[in-house]
């Protein structure tokens, strides 16, 4: 099982990042967090994608979530499901005026990728 979020510690604007269990709300992994609760954010952030899946299924799309992505003013958060095992998804905080959005998508989807569970 590879679950290493160091790689996204590199991203210019990094605040914090956590692999979790949508099912349970659980954090299975984390990086950096700072001031940033991450073990909060695991479990907030799990009724945000239940709730988009909900939205999904009432409203027919047949499709899938590829990633949420949530602007504040001073923050940028990304939600990412795994594709192999989408009951899991990748969140990651950014600061906003640090941080490179479409960089940070595409390194975001590459640890994805690389991840193992």
């Amino acid at each position: 099982m590879n679950n290493d979020l160091s790689e996204l510690s590199e991203m210019q604007g990094f605040i914090g990042a956590c692999l979790v269990d949508s099912d349970t709300g659980l954090m299975l992994a984390s990086e950096g967090g700072g001031k940033l609760d991450l073990e909060a954010a695991s479990a907030l952030n799990t009724q945000v994608v239940k709730a988009k899946l909900a939205a999904i299924n009432a409203l027919k799309l047949n499709d899938q979530i590829e990633d949420i992505l949530i602007s504040l003013g001073k923050q940028y958060h990304l939600i990412r499901p795994l594709a192999a095992n989408p009951s899991v998804f990748l969140y990651t905080a950014l600061d906003r005026k640090t941080s490179n959005l479409g960089l940070a998508r595409i390194k975001v989807k590459q640890i994805e990728g690389a991840l193992q569970l």
